[in-house]
């Protein structure tokens, strides 16, 4: 049986062996962690480097977390390409491997019209009987997706086929733009990394989508959130949001060299590898900074007044 997305949803980060393979081992370590840690499911997207994948291996992916999540919360992949045709491929396998939902981008590389843009959504959700993310990564790579196509696919298909992740700048006021464009139907999931989650919650969403590094801090946000504890609430969004501002500063690249340097220090990760070319390498004083400012994210976690 499908399970609905909900909660905190960590996107995962692919790790990669000295021969720049695919670490199955480490994959499955970071798995079995993010359960650990209270995750209400995982999937695939922007931060597992997806576009820097081959076709075998994002496709090898899929089914290594479908497999490894073991129907321990929901799982969906990530499915974006730059073609129909290739989105098809990857969300069909996705069904096949025992998925829960796909999340896709539209494609990066084009600067599509709209009804193109709705052609290729409806076209992903025709060929699958699983829900359908619509992403719009355009904090980090592509072009906004107008709030027109958001409102056409979910009267189209309904809120339980069609779910939203609208990370286009400013982001609060576009979630709430979306939120009453649609009377309050759409279920809308954040992707800050953290920093905007405490604002994005108080506009109604349905969940998060962060990285893996700071987990343990976001499930234990997401909680304060839901119980109204504003003491709690501030005591560990501070430094999760000082953490995600310096990853901010160098886009997608500067979110995956915090992210797997943290993954590393905590024993997740072997190595902190990353797909080759990046534009950005984490400096000696940045990692110290993030060094400073993660003991006080554990000091925070250890408080009673957050437990």
């Amino acid at each position: 049986m499908v399970k609905r997305l909900h909660g905190v949803l960590p996107i995962v980060h692919t790790p990669f062996t000295d021969n720049n393979e695919i670490d199955v081992a480490t994959l499955k370590r970071e798995i079995d962690w993010a359960y650990a840690q209270g995750a209400d499911g995982l999937g695939t997207g922007m931060v597992s480097e997806l576009l820097r994948l081959t076709f075998d291996e994002r496709i090898a992916l899929t089914h290594h977390i479908a497999e490894m999540s073991g129907g321990r919360g929901a799982v969906f992949a990530g499915v974006g390409a730059e073609s129909t045709k290739q989105a098809l491929v990857y969300a069909k396998t996705a069904e096949k491997a025992g998925c829960d939902a796909v999340m896709a981008v539209p494609p990066v590389m084009t600067a599509c019209q709209t009804p193109h843009v709705v052609d290729y959504y409806c076209a992903i959700a025709d060929a699958i009987s699983l829900p359908v993310i619509v992403q719009d990564a355009s904090g980090y790579v592509g072009k906004a997706i107008p709030i027109s196509v958001y409102v056409q696919l979910l009267d189209r298909y309904g809120p339980e086929k069609i779910v939203f992740k609208p990370e286009a700048s400013p982001i609060g006021p576009n979630l709430s733009a979306l939120r009453d464009a649609t009377g309050g139907r759409a279920r809308i999931f954040e992707g800050s990394g953290g920093i905007l989650l405490v604002d994005s919650f108080r506009r109604g969403i349905a969940g998060t989508m962060p990285g893996m590094e700071l987990l343990d801090g976001i499930v234990a946000l997401w909680k304060a959130l839901q119980r109204g504890d504003e003491d709690a609430i501030y005591r560990v969004y501070y430094p999760i949001c000082a953490i995600v501002a310096l990853q901010l500063q160098a886009g997608l690249d500067g979110f995956l060299a915090v992210e797997k340097d943290l993954l590393v220090k905590r024993g997740v990760f072997p190595s902190d590898r990353r797909r080759m070319p990046h534009a950005w390498d984490l400096d000696a004083e940045t990692a110290t900074e993030v060094d400073r400012l993660f003991a006080r994210l554990q000091q925070a976690l250890r408080s009673p007044l957050v437990a």
